[in-house]
């Protein structure tokens, strides 16, 4: 069984960390294994194992689970809008909202900002892209969005991948200003969208169930805004309203349990990602980052 670890780089302190995994072996053990491949076939990635577990995430006694994954991943509760112990389930615990000093928005009028805290890969071009997670591994861009008209529009474009893993806030923000439309839901499985999965099958990103919303701006054009889910996350809950201006940073909605991502597809030369974020994109390493936080700046 292959057990490499998952390594980020963190722009706060840095340096290379390596990721501590919520779940590591169950994860392993589906994704690594012949039994649990099989299991994965036949029930992991099946939207009612989703519903499932979180119908138990939803459950008062799950409450109890809340004080030990603060311990054990070392979050800060006075980030919090909640206190922890007003948490009705573990659930509402999972998609907590913050205040809005703990996560404050890049206040350059050029900057574009990162949607939600997580791990982050950038593609300047897809035309030339090498790869994500593997070089020469990428996904299919005409199957992601659903759209092949969309896909040559965009095929040129640059992008965003942004991974959020089950410790991380679970709310995802707008990267820029601008009016967003309807989000049109693309029906799929809820495979992992962590690494250990996304080695094996990049794919998995362009094929699970995920949302995608037109955001029209004055200077970056029309943004493609996706959440995608995953295992666990049979729900993504949108918090914004169609048609109605938004601000750069405003809340666009969340993820219930687990793992997801987002993706943010932008026009050809439209947006000049930040030097960290290129540089660790271009050795397949991912970069930790906060909501709010500059990803690059309009082009």
């Amino acid at each position: 069984m292959d057990s490499e670890p998952i390594y980020y780089f963190d722009r706060y302190r840095k340096e290379i960390c390596e990721e501590k995994i919520y779940g590591e072996g169950f994860l392993r053990w589906t994704y690594e294994s012949l039994g649990g491949k099989l299991a994965l076939a036949a029930m992991v990635k099946h939207a009612w194992f989703s519903r499932w577990y979180g119908w138990r995430m939803d459950r008062p006694k799950s409450r109890a689970k809340v004080a030990p994954f603060i311990r054990d991943y070392l979050l800060d509760p006075n980030e919090f809008v909640r206190s922890p112990d007003e948490f009705e389930h573990f659930n509402a615990f999972f998609y907590r909202e913050l205040k809005p000093s703990a996560r404050p928005v890049d206040d350059d009028p050029q900057s574009v900002v990162f949607p939600a805290d997580g791990r982050h890969l950038c593609v300047p071009d897809l035309s030339r892209c090498e790869g994500l997670f593997v070089k020469g591994e990428m996904f299919d861009l005409r199957t992601l969005v659903g759209d092949s008209q969309l896909a040559d529009r965009y095929a040129n474009g640059s992008l965003l991948l942004s991974r959020l893993c089950p410790v991380d806030y679970h709310r995802f923000h707008f990267p820029t200003a601008g009016i967003p439309g309807p989000a049109r839901l693309i029906p799929g499985p809820l495979l992992s969208v962590n690494p250990i999965a996304l080695r094996q099958n990049i794919q998995i990103l362009a094929t699970n169930k995920r949302a995608l919303t037109v955001l029209q701006t004055e200077r970056l054009g029309d943004v493609l805004v996706m959440e995608i889910g995953a295992t666990c996350v049979g729900s993504i809950c949108q918090t914004y309203e169609p048609g109605q201006s938004v601000a750069k940073g405003d809340e666009k909605g969340f993820f219930r349990f687990g793992g997801s991502s987002t993706i943010m597809i932008f026009e050809p030369d439209r947006i000049v990602f930040d030097e960290d974020l290129r540089e660790h994109s271009a050795n397949q390493v991912e970069l930790f980052a906060k909501v709010g936080d500059s990803m690059g700046k309009v082009q």
